[in-house]
């Protein structure tokens, strides 16, 4: 959220820092802050996070979870073949792990700036998309499989709405596995040290976060669902839940990313992981 801050502070000058605030946001609203950040932000975001993340490599969150370990999409060599929807793909490194393992990515995102970053990596070896998730571009059983790494799920007003058109994508069997940030951290301040340790907000305040310029015009958005609301939305969607993952911090990442690092992750989730089956 602060880089958000920066890169406004940049355009418009250092005295119109956004101000952060809890209010209603909408579908329309919260896309179009969501564009808008990611365009903004896609150089910043690939520069500090694009090592971590690696060009081909399918990470679930910043615990630094590999789909070559966890296997959630399904078992070694079972992808080979299969149409795979990512969505919310940033730069696509997913996709890219997708296509290596014998998969036929697609890779959708809203930001023209982070699909031009999938482009300055490779060249584009697999389709890539701008669109809305809410809204997807695609006929009805067109995938077999569809996948999100904290894409899109966390910054959508209605998230119902945006697991009903991934149902109508997916062919029946098909899964969708997507991660978010896990519930319980909205009770706690955003910070990787001590004082991000202690309780300062009410879980169950599902009020948004907003960043907003002077005109309460916003420019980031974020939706909070507790743990019970997103189990809820996923079978209102269409979907049966076949496993919730909290990826446990690992020994060998010394990194912090935000609000996340080795001493928070050792003591609370930061990731929650839904593995969903469209029967």
């Amino acid at each position: 959220m602060s880089q958000e801050i920066q890169a406004y502070e940049s355009e418009n000058g250092s005295g119109s820092e956004p101000e952060a605030t809890r209010r209603a946001a909408g579908d329309t609203e919260s896309s179009r802050a969501s564009r808008g950040w990611w365009d903004r932000n896609a150089d910043e975001y690939q520069g500090d996070h694009g090592a971590f993340l690696g060009d081909d490599r399918f990470v679930w969150g910043p615990e630094g979870l590999d789909e070559a370990e966890a296997r959630l999409l399904g078992p070694e060599g079972s992808l080979q073949g299969l149409d795979v929807l990512e969505i919310g793909a940033g730069a696509a490194q997913c996709s890219r792990w997708l296509a290596a393992q014998g998969a036929r990515p697609v890779a959708l995102d809203l930001s023209h700036r982070q699909l031009q970053h999938a482009l300055r990596i490779d060249g584009g070896t697999f389709a890539l998309v701008e669109a809305d998730a809410g809204a997807l571009p695609f006929a009805d059983a067109s995938f077999d499989l569809a996948c999100s790494a904290y894409g899109a799920v966390p910054f959508v007003a209605d998230p119902v709405k945006v697991f009903r058109e991934v149902r109508r994508v997916l062919r029946p069997g098909g899964r969708w596995v997507f991660s978010v940030t896990h519930p319980i951290r909205w009770a706690f301040p955003d910070e990787p040290g001590p004082e991000g340790l202690s309780v300062a907000a009410s879980y169950f305040d599902r009020t948004p976060y907003v960043e907003q310029d002077e005109s309460g015009r916003a420019l980031y958005v974020e939706h909070h669902r507790t743990l019970g609301d997103r189990v809820r939305d996923v079978v209102a969607g269409g979907f049966r839940l076949a496993d919730l993952v909290e990826p446990e911090w690992p020994a060998w990442n010394s990194q912090e990313w935000g609000g996340w690092s080795p001493l928070r992750g050792n003591l609370i989730p930061g990731t929650a992981i839904f593995v969903c089956v469209r029967d």
